[in-house]
């Protein structure tokens, strides 16, 4: 089983910027040892979940041609921490990318205010340059994560707004 650290993309701007939310609830199990009687989203799930909104962003910039590993968090801060009821959003901005690399600005917001700033690095893996340990496949952008982008653009992102009544 793979954790999606993001429910859905409420902005996706191709080579640009992505925003996702993530709602934390009480179903989800890992909120039970992480503080028992006063759960909280531990930090590194939050990083993570900057990490699967930048991914996909850098990723798509470049057709999924290429597995992208998180290579380097260059900064993580968060001011604040969030509890079950909170709607997380991270805002992924593509600072650059190159064959080899990508770097990404991020910023952490709880129910619409800023609580954090995650900066991270981007390694690109081509089938052609992979390291022999390296799954032949595309073992990032799993069906699950491409299904989170096409949900977006289905409900009408990229430019395309739902037709009215739907």
């Amino acid at each position: 089983m793979r954790w999606i650290w993001i429910d859905a993309f409420v902005e996706f701007e191709s080579g640009q910027r992505a925003s996702a939310i993530k709602n934390i609830t009480l179903a989800e199990e890992y909120l039970h040892d992480h503080f028992p009687g006063y759960p909280v989203m531990p930090a590194c799930l939050l990083i993570e979940g900057m990490a699967q909104t930048a991914g996909i962003l850098v990723g798509e910039a470049r057709g999924f041609a290429e597995n992208v590993i998180l290579a380097k968090i260059r900064k993580a801060e968060f001011d604040d921490y969030a509890v079950p009821g909170d709607q997380i959003r991270f805002d992924a901005v593509l600072e650059t990318i190159d064959e080899r690399a990508a770097a990404t600005t991020g910023s952490v917001l709880k129910n619409g205010k800023p609580m954090g700033r995650v900066d991270l690095m981007f390694s690109h893996v081509n089938q052609s340059e992979k390291p022999l340990d390296v799954p032949d496949h595309n073992f990032v952008f799993t069906d699950q994560f491409l299904n989170l982008l096409a949900g977006f653009r289905t409900r009408g992102g990229m430019g395309n707004p739902p037709a009215h009544g739907s």
